[in-house]
């Protein structure tokens, strides 16, 4: 099922797969306040109800770029008011985004700048095509990154390079952002999709409940202190004890046969 809005397309697998495909090529898919709304207006009602969604993949449409930023055409005529009113929205995308109880996997295909950097750190993880290019450029444009450039990417790839990037505003290409862990693999030319699909389907045919169970427990594990996550963690755990998939697990592998997760 295929669900086009006005700046992105949303296409739901039978799998559990879903596709989010920023969709305004034409801008090197800036995001103007139409898209930060349907974002969240996708993502919002996952964090409480994902449905029978297993794993969700962003990416851009097009071979040029993923997301280049805030639309600063827009931007140009918008007053005082309507920039915190749009930077509101992009907030509840971004909150929405990073509190989803399903992977999403980034699959960078092009210039993935400001605000489209800001988008991959609200991923679980990124693949990127040889071609990809990363920048956090608010600072030369008079703000600041205000959608985890300066709050996620140190976390992710060291504060020092955090700083060089936030303060020097320049790109970095595809194998630099690989060796400083700020994308997980580099996929050959034409590959990317194919091969973000291999790993999302391997992720949607795992047990939901304990794909979900382990990511929120590796979440919590950044924000807390050792003995609290692994309690944390121990609780899940104990959860999933109880579940019909736990049983369905153990059955399969001694019946030799592949699991039929329900997700229960």
């Amino acid at each position: 099922m295929t669900q086009e809005y006005e700046t992105i397309v949303v296409e739901k697998r039978d799998d559990g797969l879903m596709i989010v495909t920023f969709n305004r090529p034409e801008v090197y898919n800036a995001m103007n306040t139409a898209m930060m709304r349907e974002l969240g207006d996708v993502f919002a009602p996952m964090v409480q109800r994902p449905g029978d969604v297993r794993c969700v993949i962003l990416t851009g449409a097009g071979e040029k770029a993923f997301c280049s930023g805030g639309d600063l055409k827009q931007r140009n005529s918008m007053n005082d008011d309507q920039w915190f009113d749009q930077h509101l929205d992009a907030q509840r995308a971004i909150f929405s985004m990073a509190d989803c109880p399903v992977p999403i996997i980034c699959a960078v295909n092009g210039v993935a700048f400001a605000g489209g950097l800001e988008m991959t750190l609200s991923c679980d993880f990124t693949y990127c095509a040889p071609h990809a290019r990363f920048a956090i450029t608010e600072v030369s444009r008079g703000i600041m990154p205000g959608g985890g450039g300066v709050s996620v990417l140190p976390n992710v790839i060291g504060e020092r390079r955090a700083k060089e990037m936030v303060l020097a505003a320049r790109p970095i290409d595809a194998e630099k952002a690989l060796e400083w862990g700020l994308v997980n693999k580099i996929c050959a030319e034409g590959k990317l999709m194919e091969e973000v699909m291999e790993v999302a389907e391997a992720i949607c045919a795992n047990a939901p409940l304990s794909v979900k169970q382990a990511k929120k427990a590796m979440t919590i594990a950044r924000d807390v202190d050792r003995k609290t996550s692994h309690r944390f963690a121990l609780e899940a755990y104990h959860r999933l004890i109880l579940s019909e998939d736990r049983v369905e697990g153990m059955l399969a592998f001694n019946e030799k046969r592949t699991p039929v997760f329900k997700g229960r």
